[in-house]
């Protein structure tokens, strides 16, 4: 499932034009890649403030099980097992794990995971392909939209033409960014009394 804040392509400083939007200018640019141990302080700083923000559980959404990781060592090390090949605990599925990394200064301002398939009762009816979060003192500036836009592409790149993506109906801000991705909405499902809305994305759309 996925947890929310909107973004843009291009490199921009982020301003808000006559619409209300924001935009994202060259300070704000950001790169999706994997974790490594450098980034132990930024991750772990991200988890205190999902911790503190009391968002619930959602709040870490395609973290990958930070949330229970005393150390970014043993995020790194669960992370692993997810991978290809790995030794994948029963029940979970292959996946891959990123971090969005601000290009100016370093700092880890989201997380996003990919499920490489969901034939799996959770991920495909209410869990999806990936879930997002971007840290609670770095939302509305933009980022969400833009970690979805480049973990699309690594869809792409693994053959994954078509994804699905959820949120809850509750949470708007989710729902933007899925569609300014080009979510089409397929349904809503209802889990433990929670509404859960359905999104499929063509990862080749616009090609």
């Amino acid at each position: 499932m996925a947890r929310t804040v909107a973004i843009g392509r291009q490199n921009f400083e982020t301003i808000v034009g006559n619409e209300g939007k924001r935009v994202l200018m060259a300070a704000d640019e950001i790169i999706l890649r994997e974790p490594v141990m450098q980034d132990g302080e930024q991750v772990m700083a991200l988890r205190s403030e999902i911790l503190e923000s009391n968002d619930g559980e959602d709040a870490f959404a395609g973290c990958g099980g930070l949330r229970g990781a005393a150390s970014m060592q043993e995020w790194l090390d669960v992370l692993e097992q997810y991978k290809e090949g790995g030794n994948i605990p029963e029940g979970g599925v292959p996946s891959s794990t990123y971090v969005a990394v601000r290009k100016k200064d370093g700092r880890v301002v989201g997380v996003i995971d990919l499920r490489y398939h969901i034939n799996h009762p959770i991920l495909g009816l209410w869990g999806g392909h990936m879930g997002f979060t971007v840290r609670p003192c770095e939302r509305g500036k933009g980022y969400a939209k833009e970690i979805l836009r480049q973990n699309l592409l690594n869809c792409r790149a693994r053959g994954m033409a078509r994804v699905l993506v959820t949120c809850s109906e509750t949470n708007a801000a989710s729902e933007r960014t899925i569609l300014a991705n080009g979510g089409v909405y397929e349904r809503t499902v209802e889990v433990d009394g929670e509404k859960i809305k359905r999104y499929w994305i063509e990862t080749t759309k616009g090609e």
